[in-house]
């Protein structure tokens, strides 16, 4: 009867430092190959599902959102911006706190500001 819309697939890229190094990337790559399926399924639903919120998705403020994901035996964030439509990774880290370390928000935010500067 009624055709369901298109779903509106936001495209992930990763934050490219100056020398081309790929942080979150290197990251992932450290990780268990479970563990990076986990975190990867994650970002995809957040991929298809954007915008979201709680529980996969939280906003630090300040234009910096997280991908909540549970592992195993620990929890993983990735933080992100939205930049010309587009979801880019700028941060990823083992959650070992209630909150999230302010050196980690630091570097998220330092990344961001790369982002949106171009």
């Amino acid at each position: 009867m009624f055709e369901e819309a298109p779903r509106k697939i936001i495209s992930v890229n990763f934050y490219r430092q100056e020398n081309g190094k790929e942080p979150v990337r290197e990251w992932l790559k450290s990780l268990k190959k479970r563990e990076r399926q986990t975190i990867g399924e994650d970002i995809k639903m957040v991929q298809e599902g954007w915008p979201l919120g709680m529980p996969l998705v939280g906003n630090l403020g300040k234009g910096i959102w997280e991908v909540r994901s549970t592992l195993p035996n620990t929890i993983a964030r990735v933080l992100f911006v939205m930049h010309g439509g587009q979801m880019v990774l700028v941060h990823g880290f083992i959650k070992k706190t209630q909150k999230t370390p302010p050196q980690d928000l630091e570097i998220g935010l330092k990344r961001a500001k790369e982002v949106w500067r171009g």
